[in-house]
This record gives structure tokens, sequence and C-alpha cells, in this order.
């Protein structure tokens, strides 16, 4: 039985070895390079390993785009974290409805965040085109024309855009996460409030939404996550502008980087964010693996 065991332990390392080799080389090590690189001088496209310490962070703390990028990612943390979450628990509830054709509207609902999000920020360029986008188009024929407005090309206006369409593109996935929890709550549970007789809106207030702690939190981490790096959606969008009334740390990192050449400046901001995804993550995994266990 050693024998065996230390057999399939063999090829069960042999397989996973590949799978090792390449999140080591292009995951940990890219993170620990990317941190080196921080503390150089590498500028334009020659590299340059001079070690200077603190000195891009200083710059970068100094440096009042960082200060506007990071302000407009805490706007976008504190309207679109909550927004989907909202949006899709109330999909969710109206779903649990038992209504018809479920599959349906559960399908064209969650369709948004299948999408690519290259494919849905173009779709949203078009749509707040300020001459021929569908919502100004829709509020004339309305007669609402109060409500209509440049969108994106508007700096006031420009993030609260972004904003709604990340909403709409995520609430899909939030709706799927809590009627996955609602479905799992034992049928027991909610005969036993009917026959105390509770109405929908108590046996939802006090039965159903207390029990959706769980996926609330994973919900709530992955879409803190996302809120710091949206680049590509936003990028697609509008680019960061107008100015930069939408560059949130992400987009500063790809123009300081690329557009730039400012290699280690660009670094740093990359180990900012990577400090900020572990003080979302790690107070997860130690609630989900530690805090539950004890």
């Amino acid at each position: 039985m050693r024998l065996k065991f230390r057999e399939e332990s063999f090829y069960s390392l042999l397989f996973l070895t590949p799978a090792i080799v390449l999140v080591g080389v292009f995951i940990y090590f890219a993170i620990v390079w990317n941190v080196y690189i921080s503390f150089t001088d590498w500028k334009g496209l020659i590299p340059s390993y001079r070690f200077v310490g603190l000195e891009n962070y200083r710059i970068l703390f100094h440096d009042p785009v960082f200060w506007t990028s990071f302000k407009n990612n805490i706007i976008l943390i504190i309207l679109f974290v909550p927004g989907s979450l909202l949006l899709g628990l109330l999909l969710a509830v109206l779903l649990d409805r038992k209504i018809k054709f479920e599959n349906g509207f559960r399908t064209i609902y969650a369709l948004p965040f299948a999408l690519s999000f290259v494919v849905t920020a173009t779709l949203w360029a078009w749509m707040y085109d300020p001459s021929d986008g569908v919502l100004n188009t829709l509020f004339s024929i309305l007669h609402l024309d109060f409500l209509k407005s440049n969108w994106i090309t508007d700096p006031h206006v420009a993030l609260y855009a972004v904003i709604l369409a990340l909403i709409w593109q995520f609430s899909g996935y939030t709706m799927v996460i809590y009627l996955a929890g609602i479905r799992s709550i034992p049928s027991e549970q909610y005969e036993a409030a009917i026959i105390d007789g509770a109405s929908s809106a108590q046996l939802y207030r006090y039965v159903i939404i207390p029990q959706l702690k769980k996926p609330t939190l994973s919900a709530f981490v992955v879409l803190m996550v996302f809120s710091l790096k949206a680049f590509d959606f936003i990028w697609v969008l509008t680019s960061g502008g107008p100015g930069t009334s939408t560059f949130i740390l992400a987009v500063e990192m790809y123009k300081e980087t690329f557009a730039k050449t400012k290699f280690a400046y660009g670094a740093s901001i990359a180990t900012v964010l990577l400090l900020l995804s572990f003080a979302i993550v790690l107070p997860y995994l130690y609630w989900s693996y530690g805090g539950e266990k004890e």
C-alpha cells in the first residue's frame, strides 16, 4: 500500500509540475520582478537596474495624477460594488418568485457578464454618443431632454457613466451568486416560516437574506478586486479621459509604463495595486480558511 501511495503521489506531482512551473514563472516571479523594478531608475526602452530605493514611491505619493486616480478608484468602489450587489440581489429575488420563462430571463441577465469587456465597452461607447447615441435619442423621443448629457465626454459625468455601465455588466454575475445561495437554503426553513405566519417580505428579511453572507462576501471580494484593475473596460470606453476624469490606478500605470516608458515608475504603481489587492483578499482568505475553523 505504501508503494502504491508513493506511485500515485509521484504521478500526481508529475502532472502538476508543468502547472506549478508556469504559475511560478508567470505569476510569482513576475510579481517579485515587478517589485524589484520599482526600486530602480528604469526609464526608456533600454533597461536600467540602478538601485534608487524608495525614490519612485516618493515621486508617486507627491504626484497629483496618482491621487486623482486613487480618488476615482475609491468612488468606483463605493458606487460600483454596492450597486452591483443590490441590483444582483433584486434580480435574484425576482427570479426566485417562480416566474414563467425563468431560464430565459436568467440567461438574459447573465449574458452581459459573459461578454468580453472590450465588446461591452464598445457597445456603451456607442450608446453614450452625445449626438447619435441610444440614450440621448431615447430621451429626445420621450421628450425628456433635461436628461440628455454628453456622458463620457463630460468630465463631471464620465466616471459615473463608466460606473453605470460596469454595474450593468456585473449585476448578472451577482444575480447568479445570490440565486444559487437562495436555492441552497433548505425548504424546511421556508415551510416553518410560512407556518409561523411570515409574509413574503418577512421571509426574505428574516430567513433568506441573513443566510446570504457567504455569497455576499464572495461576490464582494471579486467586485473589489475588479474595481482596482478595471483597465480594459475603461480604456476602451474613455481611455481615461476626458483629461484625467476617469483615470484609475490601472489606467495611470498603463500610461506611465507604456506611453511614457517610465517602467520603474509604472512598476511602483503596480506594486501599490498589488498591496491594495492583498488588503482585500487576505482577510477573505483568513475568514474562509481560518476564521470558520475556529
